[in-house]
């Protein structure tokens, strides 16, 4: 079958409806070497530019990073003119993981700093509440990963590309969709990537309070004789100037060594802040079994923060040996995040039982400060993220500069990219000192971010995907599931966001 064959149709009248892509792309077998055009007509070869994902997937998770497609039921011919096609033939992966080792990256991607702040979930929501309702939410957020994955792959067969990104899959599905959306595909493009920024730059001021409020915990400690009282804010600037100079580094793997001690004092901080759980634990009759209805969003917020990864598991689809493993039933996927939720609960529940309405915004916050051992946990865990900032702020940084680079003359672009990453740097110092609670700040990401990015775009990519060609099934399911996702991720933005100002304007009132 002839890799053209699907063009060489005859031209539409012109009362004849024609959908004219700006994201299509055609593939050389040795090469992927494309160029965008956005007067492509059904009688040529269609391409794109070379670069499809926003964020390379060699630079870290949470961005705009590659999906690659597979065969799955419910692609098929209806899905490609050329059902022979496997992107998969076309894609080269240097060091292609196993469905072990994407296991395990899926664990070390997941487990970041908001299991620490789980416990606080459940006091917002109750012990028995939270633990039925974390794992509904975490199944939520599981399900609408795959629907943007199975989206993609579909979209990927429909243009023969090897990849794409995730705001080109929502640009792509708005292409694909009614006559409407089509006007809409580079705006949808604009709010993903949009939002991605925000949510990124989001969890870099929350890592800033984190750090500045652990580390301030122990040094108080050590100066209560002292008359010197350092406050949260001034800890945050002197946090700040720091990552200034290391947010400078361009090149990634020159982080590398910061990620590896990263991840071994995080692993060993959250292991030993779990000893702490099973002592003295105090009976369940004690605590809240389900919260005031009034306090929800914020459980919801912090959750869905804690929980949504829908830019790591793209990454590690794409590098993966044996891709058509990553979604399905069982799959990578579904045990990885099964993990993940499983260990979130855990801490949530216990880290709730052991301390109740005491529980802080992180869960190092609680263990006594006077105790050497806490007393490490809480610095390790401090440094850990601290060396985590470097990481999480490289792809904003990276999603901003691709966008705006164009416009820069090339002689003015070395030093306009130094004062970007200054200026951000900067801002979300700004951002924590203004904003130094680490719970209605977790909340408040959560829910305007991760319930747009995590629920509500895929759900939208789903029905303009699935609009004409399968359709919606019978009864329209499609629509209606779509509809119930897109309404809670809507309720939870909403409440979410409304209960995270309230909290914040208490405080500043305070």
């Amino acid at each position: 079958m002839s890799f053209h064959k699907s063009n060489s149709r005859t031209p539409l009248a012109p009362t004849e409806y024609t959908k004219i892509p700006t994201v299509t792309a055609g593939y050389d077998n040795e090469k992927h070497n494309g160029s965008r055009s956005n007067n492509a007509s059904v009688n040529q070869t269609k391409f794109i530019r070379p670069e499809m994902a926003d964020v390379p997937v060699q630079q870290a998770a949470g961005s705009t990073l590659p999906l690659v497609i597979s065969k799955k039921k419910g692609g098929g011919a209806d899905d490609s003119d050329d059902v022979n096609y496997n992107p998969f033939e076309h894609r080269k992966v240097e060091h292609p993981t196993s469905d072990l080792e994407t296991f395990v990256h899926l664990l070390k991607g997941s487990l970041g700093s908001g299991i620490l702040a789980m416990p606080m979930a459940f006091l917002n929501a109750g012990l028995w509440f939270g633990l039925v309702a974390t794992f509904l939410v975490g199944t939520l957020c599981t399900y609408c990963v795959h629907i943007l994955v199975k989206c993609a792959h579909i979209l990927c067969r429909r243009r023969k590309i090897p990849m794409m990104g995730f705001a080109d899959v929502a640009e792509q599905a708005f292409l694909d969709g009614p006559v409407g959306l089509q006007r809409w595909s580079r705006f949808i493009r604009f709010v993903v990537n949009t939002f991605l920024v925000i949510d990124l730059i989001g969890c870099c001021c929350i890592y800033l309070v984190f750090v500045g409020t652990n580390v301030k915990q122990v040094v108080d400690f050590y100066m209560e004789d002292s008359e010197t009282d350092i406050g949260i804010r001034l800890w945050i600037v002197i946090i700040t100037v720091p990552l200034i100079f290391m947010c400078l580094v361009r090149n990634l793997k020159f982080l590398t060594p910061f990620s590896m001690v990263a991840n071994l004092l995080m692993f060993v901080g959250i292991i030993i802040t779990c000893t702490y759980l099973f002592s003295d634990t105090p009976a369940t009759t004690e605590r809240v079994g389900v919260a005031d209805v009034a306090q929800w969003p914020l459980f919801f917020g912090t959750v869905i923060f804690a929980l949504e990864g829908i830019g790591v598991v793209m990454s590690l689809e794409n590098d993966m040996r044996n891709p058509t493993h990553f979604i399905g039933c069982p799959s990578v996927l579904n045990l990885g995040m099964g993990v993940v939720i499983t260990l979130y609960t855990f801490v949530g529940f216990f880290g709730y039982l052991k301390y109740g309405s005491e529980t802080a915004g992180s869960i190092t916050l609680n263990l006594p400060v006077e105790d050497k051992l806490a007393q490490s946990v809480k610095l390790m865990i401090a440094i850990a993220i601290f060396f985590t900032f470097t990481l999480q702020f490289y792809v904003p940084m990276s999603i901003i500069w691709k966008g705006i680079q164009h416009k820069i003359a090339p002689e003015k672009q070395n030093w306009s990219e130094y004062a970007l990453r200054v200026g951000l740097v900067v801002l979300c110092g700004a951002i924590a000192v203004a904003l130094p609670n680490l719970g209605p700040f977790i909340s408040l990401i959560g829910a305007v971010c991760l319930s747009t990015l995590g629920m509500i775009v895929p759900s939208i990519i789903e029905l303009a995907v699935y609009h004409e060609d399968p359709g919606y099934g019978r009864f329209n399911w499609r629509l209606w599931k779509n509809v119930f996702l897109i309404c809670f991720g809507i309720i939870g933005f909403v409440t979410g966001t409304y209960v995270s100002i309230l909290e914040f304007h208490a405080e500043f009132s305070h």
